[in-house]
């Protein structure tokens, strides 16, 4: 039985560079437990470590995630089932999964891959997808929920910069189920603009709890003014 819904409105994805301070799991722990503190309805959070760290924090949705880097393979987030497993058992109430149309990991099937979260891990399952017909795909192989995740970041879409409010506009005129729009948001406008499309959700990382892309950001141009 499968005990959850799919956030609306606001999901903060509370991610840090590995390098950074802010990736220690109690730092990520406390911005997502603000994030929900603050109004989101649901935290997007990386690594089995992560995830049980803010599960201990927030009683929200949780959409778990695992981005590995597996040798001749260009699909990272939550490739395997294995990978499935482990943010399950961490906490997380929604898997996120690759859903692009590349070749999977050891063979592996996405409708079945799906189908085992749902059956063996007894939780719901969002597809991140960069085009239309890979959405229309996740959802045909049993999908909760479809995202713009990826739209932007494959080579079938790297000439494209998030947000991807076409694609989101075509998977809500095509789709029966939910679809989010994540990448790219960077502003309350644009998330707004997003929820008038059709979106049931909108995922917001960078804009929110980027802070080292930020600081480095701002200060690259206070840099290049200065040298000016």
């Amino acid at each position: 039985m499968i005990n959850c819904q799919i956030p609306t409105g606001l999901i903060v994805s509370c991610q840090a560079p590995a390098d950074s301070p802010l990736h220690d799991p109690i730092v990520i722990a406390a911005m997502a437990r603000t994030a929900i503190n603050r109004g989101a309805s649901g935290v997007r959070i990386d690594t089995p470590a992560h995830v049980a760290a803010v599960r201990q924090q927030v009683s929200a949705p949780v959409i778990g995630i695992w981005k590995q880097q597996l040798p001749g393979c260009e699909i990272y987030i939550t490739p395997r089932f294995e990978d499935a497993r482990a943010i399950a058992l961490a906490g997380a109430d929604i898997i996120a999964i690759d859903a692009t149309l590349r070749n999977r990991p050891a063979g592996e099937d996405l409708k079945t891959l799906i189908d085992r979260i749902h059956k063996e891990l007894g939780k719901l399952v969002m597809a991140d997808v960069d085009t239309i017909e890979s959405a229309i795909a996740a959802a045909e192989a049993g999908a909760d929920t479809v995202g713009t995740t990826l739209f932007g970041y494959t080579p079938q879409t790297e000439s494209f910069s998030p947000p991807g409010f076409d694609l989101l506009a075509q998977m809500v005129a095509k789709l029966k189920i939910p679809v989010i729009c994540e990448g790219g948001i960077s502003g309350p406008s644009m998330a707004q603009k997003a929820l008038n499309l059709g979106a049931t959700a909108v995922v917001v990382g960078g804009d929110i709890t980027g802070i080292d892309i930020k600081v480095t950001a701002y200060a690259s141009f206070i840099q290049l003014t200065v040298d000016s």
